[in-house]
C-alpha cells in the first residue's frame, strides 16, 4: 500500500465526504433569495432546480460551489499520493466519499441530496480530466439537443467509466467512475420514468 500516514489514510476521506455533504444549493437559495429548494421545484438541492427557483447567477455558485466539493479534497489525495494502482485506490476512495456526502449529507440526516453531477465532476477533472471533458462535452451538446439536463447527466454519467478507462487504463479510477455512474443513475430514477413518459421538465421552456 502506499506510504500515507494513517491519519490522512482515514482522515481525508471522512473530510471528503463531510465537504461532499455540505448543501450549497439550499444554502444559497436561502440566504439570497429565502427560497428552501427542497420544497419548491424539483425538490433537488442541485444547480438545476436553483436556476429555476433562484436564477442563473445562484445557480452558477451552486455549481462551483458543488464541483468544488469535489475537486478540493481529491486535489488534496493527488498531492500526497504517487502515480500507482494504490494511489488511485486512495484517489477513488476519497472521490467516492465527496460524491456519497453530496447524495447522502449529514447535515441533512442523509436524506435530501443531490444528485451527484457537479461533485463527480469536481472529483473527475482532478484523476482523470480528459475523460472528464470528454463527459462534460457530451453533456452540453446533450441539453441543447434534448434540452433536459436529465437525460444530458444520465449519457455523460455512463459515458465516463468508458472514459475513464481509454484515457488513464487504471482498474480503481475506472471501477470508480462505474460506481459513481450507477449512484448518479439510481438518483435520476424519478427522471428516467418521466422521460420514458414523456413528462420530464425541459431546461428552458
Amino acid at each position: 500500500m502506499v506510504n500515507i500516514a494513517p491519519l490522512t489514510l482515514f482522515g481525508l476521506p471522512i473530510v471528503s465526504y463531510l465537504l461532499g455533504s455540505i448543501p450549497w444549493g439550499l444554502i444559497l437559495t436561502r440566504r439570497f433569495s429565502g427560497i428552501d429548494v427542497r420544497r419548491n421545484g424539483s425538490g433537488n438541492i442541485g444547480a438545476t432546480n436553483v436556476y429555476r427557483l433562484g436564477g442563473a447567477r445562484l445557480a452558477i455558485l451552486t455549481l462551483a460551489a458543488d464541483i468544488l466539493k469535489g475537486l478540493i479534497p481529491v486535489w488534496l489525495a493527488v498531492s500526497i499520493t504517487p502515480e500507482s494502482s494504490e494511489g488511485d485506490l486512495f484517489r477513488s476512495a476519497v472521490a467516492l466519499a465527496a460524491v456519497l456526502g453530496h447524495l447522502f449529507p449529514i447535515y441533512l440526516r442523509f436524506k435530501e441530496g443531490g444528485k451527484g453531477i457537479a461533485v463527480a465532476t469536481g472529483c473527475f477533472l482532478v484523476i482523470a480530466p480528459v475523460a472528464c471533458t470528454i463527459s462534460i462535452i457530451a453533456f452540453i451538446l446533450s441539453v441543447r439537443l434534448s434540452n433536459r439536463v436529465s437525460l444530458a447527466s444520465l449519457i455523460a454519467s455512463l459515458l465516463l467509466p468508458f472514459t475513464v478507462w481509454m484515457t488513464t487504463g487504471s482498474v480503481p479510477l475506472t471501477g470508480c467512475a462505474g460506481i459513481a455512474a450507477g449512484l448518479i443513475i439510481i438518483r435520476h430514477m424519478p427522471n428516467i420514468k418521466r422521460l420514458i413518459s414523456g413528462t420530464e421538465h425541459k431546461f428552458r421552456n
